[in-house]
Formats: structure tokens, C-alpha cells, sequence
């Protein structure tokens, strides 16, 4: 297995060229759009992640006592549910057997202390305008040949990236790794 790298910071005419590298997706065919998020993604992680620091510190600089609120409970309740989830079995077995409903939980008891302190919005901002930013950008960029070469790069395995480890655990990669496993076993019977 290859080691974990983080992929290299594309130049701006890469990362937004003029308007001809960019195009409307086809949401009548969710398989197509969703390969071309997961490429960007992979492809762009290092920008992505720029980018939604860029963001987060924009919104804590605007609002540093809110921020700081919202990050300390955040983090409070995240290290909570993962102390508790590691030293109760019947939460533990919860977590695996239901890790949505988990996550959701510890949002939902996330939400609920932010909004009694008042800093819900602001880390609503901070979290939601990068995610949204980097959606809009994976949804509507088009790849290039450099892009397509380096998924396949990861996909096959050669290569291995913080969003590809990431896409890995939520299954967004295992469909492309088996069509890329299935032809390489074609071409090894041939």
C-alpha cells in the first residue's frame, strides 16, 4: 500500500480557469455528476482545504468569541461521544451497527449547546460556506485529462491522499475501484 500524501496546491489558472472549463452538470444522470464531484475532490483536496481554512478563519476573525464557543463545544461533545462510544459496549455496538444515527446525535447535541450559547450561526457560517463552496466548484468544473489520470493514479492504489481515504470510508470509491480491478483481471486472462 502506498503512503499517504497530500496531493500539490493547483495554480489559480487550474483551479479556476475562465468560464469554458466550467459547465452546468447533468442532474438527470447522478452517476456522471457524482464522478465528476469525486474527482475534483480528489484532484483539488489541497485547494479545497486552503480554501475552507481560508473561510473558517475569515468567519472566526469576524466573530472570534462566537468561534472559539462553537469550536470548544463542538470539540466537547465530539471527544465525548467518542470517550463514551469507546467505554460503553452498548454504545460502541450503536455506533457500529447505526454510525449515521451516531453522527447525526452528536450534531443534534452539538446544535442544541451551541444554540443555548448563542454561537449556532456563526459556526454554521464557518462550516457550511466552505462545504457549500467546495460542492459548487467539484459539481460544475469539468476535469482535464491531468485530473482524470491522477483518480486513476488513487484509485488503482498507487497513490493515496487524505480525501481518497476519507472517500474510501464513506464508499464513494469502491464502485471505481472494482471497474478498474475487473479490467485489470481481463487483461491478465487475455
Amino acid at each position: 500500500m502506498a503512503k499517504v500524501e497530500l496531493t500539490p496546491l493547483r495554480t489559480w489558472d487550474d483551479f479556476f480557469p475562465g468560464s469554458d472549463r466550467f459547465a452546468k452538470p447533468d442532474v438527470r444522470d447522478l452517476a456522471r455528476w457524482n464522478n465528476r464531484i469525486i474527482s475534483n475532490l480528489l484532484y483539488y483536496q489541497t485547494n479545497y482545504m486552503l480554501l475552507a481554512v481560508v473561510v473558517f478563519l475569515l468567519v472566526g476573525f469576524l466573530n472570534p468569541l462566537g468561534m472559539i464557543t462553537a469550536l470548544a463545544v463542538v470539540s466537547g461533545v465530539f471527544m465525548g461521544s467518542v470517550w463514551v462510544g469507546e467505554n460503553r459496549a452498548v454504545i460502541n455496538n450503536f455506533k457500529r451497527q447505526n454510525p449515521t444515527i451516531f453522527v447525526i446525535a452528536v450534531m443534534v447535541a452539538s446544535y442544541t449547546l451551541l444554540s443555548m450559547l448563542g454561537s449556532v450561526m456563526i459556526f454554521m457560517y464557518a462550516i457550511i460556506l466552505p462545504l457549500a463552496s467546495v460542492f459548487a466548484h467539484a459539481s460544475f468544473r469539468l476535469r482535464n485529462m491531468k485530473n482524470k489520470l491522477e483518480n486513476k493514479i488513487e484509485g488503482v492504489g498507487l497513490k493515496r491522499s487524505p480525501m481518497g481515504i476519507l472517500l474510501q470510508a464513506l464508499g464513494q470509491q469502491e464502485e471505481n475501484l472494482q471497474k478498474i480491478q475487473n479490467l485489470l483481471e481481463a487483461k491478465l486472462n487475455e
